[in-house]
């Protein structure tokens, strides 16, 4: 995963939230809260992994699948992109 390494800063403090979160839930259950905060928390802490995810998903298309002599018009950086939106959709 040596492509990740340009975005490595903003990845690590994705996960630095996601392990805040995660704390917060757990001290949730702890403290007997309410079920709907707790799973208002759960979602968001989901919500925070997808997009973790998408985010490594896209570094790595751009990385492995658009060479990046190709034109910017050409069929498969198109594809690339247009996967990445796929991605971003399902993901976030």
């Amino acid at each position: 995963m040596s492509h990740v390494e340009k975005e490595k800063k903003k990845l690590l403090n994705r996960l630095k939230r996601m392990r805040g979160q995660l704390e917060a839930i757990e001290r949730a259950v702890e403290e007997d809260r309410e079920c709907a905060r707790v799973l208002q928390q759960a979602t968001a802490c989901r919500g925070a992994l997808d997009g973790f995810i998408a985010e490594v998903i896209e570094d790595h298309i751009r990385e492995h699948l658009i060479d990046p002599a190709s034109a910017a018009d050409s069929p498969r950086r198109a594809a690339a992109e247009e996967l990445v939106e796929i991605v971003h959709a399902y993901l976030t």
